[in-house]
């Protein structure tokens, strides 16, 4: 099939039996150069609020719902890049630079006090360059959570090709010590993705880098392993491997959805059989992608795929399929033009039982939600 979209794939017979509608809310704007969205009950009320996070603001916020008041969360954060909330803790990736010998890379953890809505206490943990992604993850079983750090590249990686290995650590909350998981991966490692990947209750790390797309998990004997499951774009370095990373299903049917190459132009979607994952790009129009998330937007038990991008064009796309091999998919816009998105996120928003979408932009500078109305 073609990389691009043939107007027959974009039937509307097609995209009304598959797509819920969504109305747009805007909830801020004014976010210099917005980069993550991250749904979490912060004042534990019970209901979804939003943290956001914008390179270029010194504060760290976040929105109550379902009024989406404005709060700050912690102040005197300069070039935050990433941040995990996990029960009674926060983890964020702040003074970051894409030049390692720039980057100083500070991890801070974020701790609450008696009221939840009130700014949370910073404390630095750790330097370690380019410290790009933080996520929370529990390899080791339920009630056993680590916050897991992945740089974007290695201290004496430079640009174009960042020849240097990537370490990629973990944190353990109340240790809060730097323990190294592995310095496999080459270039740049842009994306992590968590989820119980063999099925079970463990979790692994699944990291898309110039290396291709890998499996991190820790085995019986209590090592870590690490498995290539693709090789990603096959062209050289730096347009090699993979930048953003998810895990989708179609029913049963497991499927991997990756922005290709780094800030690449392809969406991708890899479906398995008989241990390979085959290659499939399903877009190639995205200019800068930056963001994928799979979820069940319309109840069905098959999840569709949710794609932004930050530059010309500045849109987020959903991927549709009602193909059981997953090779064949259908493309509907969520925003045509008014998000340049650096991050979405699918959570129940409102309450109403269905999934809804939020997505922060970064020349846009603006968080939206849009609102899941059903089929």
């Amino acid at each position: 099939m073609s990389t691009r979209f043939a107007a027959a794939l974009l039937a509307p017979v097609c995209l009304c039996a598959a797509a819920p509608a969504f109305e747009p809310h805007v909830i801020a704007t004014g976010l210099d150069a917005g980069y993550q969205v991250v749904p979490f009950d912060v004042n534990r009320d019970g209901k979804m609020d939003l943290i956001a996070l914008a390179s270029r603001l010194n504060d760290l916020l976040w929105f109550e719902g379902p009024s989406w008041k404005r709060h700050v969360l912690a102040s005197g954060l300069s070039r935050m890049i990433n941040v995990a909330a996990c029960g009674d803790a926060m983890v964020v990736a702040h003074a970051f630079e894409n030049e390692p010998k720039r980057s100083i890379g500070i991890v801070s953890v974020l701790e609450p006090g008696e009221d939840r809505s009130k700014p949370w206490k910073v404390r630095e943990i750790d330097r370690l360059t380019t410290s790009h992604r933080i996520r929370c993850a529990s390899p080791e079983g339920p009630g056993q959570t680590i916050f897991v750090n992945a740089p974007l590249a290695g201290a004496k990686a430079e640009a174009p090709n960042y020849k240097d290995r990537v370490p990629l650590v973990f944190y353990r909350p109340g240790e809060w010590t730097r323990v190294t998981i592995d310095a496999s991966n080459e270039g740049v490692m842009h994306g992590i993705f968590v989820h119980p990947w063999a099925g079970g209750q463990r979790d692994h790390i699944l990291t898309a880098s110039f290396s291709g797309i890998h499996d991190y998990w820790i085995d019986k004997k209590g090592q870590w392993q690490r498995v290539e499951i693709a090789t990603g774009d096959p062209a050289p370095a730096p347009k090699s491997g993979a930048s953003d990373i998810a895990v989708g299903y179609l029913a049963k049917r497991k499927f991997l959805a990756s922005i290709e190459p780094w800030h690449g132009n392809q969406l991708v979607v890899y479906t398995e059989k008989r241990g390979v994952w085959k290659r499939n790009v399903i877009d190639d129009s995205l200019v800068d992608g930056h963001t994928v998330v799979t979820a069940d937007l319309d109840g069905d038990g098959r999840q569709e795929v949710i794609a932004g991008f930050r530059g010309q064009g500045r849109s987020v796309y959903l991927y549709h399929s009602n193909d059981p091999r997953g090779e064949r998919w259908f493309r509907t816009p969520l925003d045509q033009g008014g998000m340049a998105a650096a991050a979405c996120a699918a959570a129940d928003l409102n309450g109403d039982g269905r999934v809804d979408i939020a997505c922060i932009g970064s020349a846009t500078a603006n968080l939206k939600w849009y609102e899941n109305k059903g089929k």
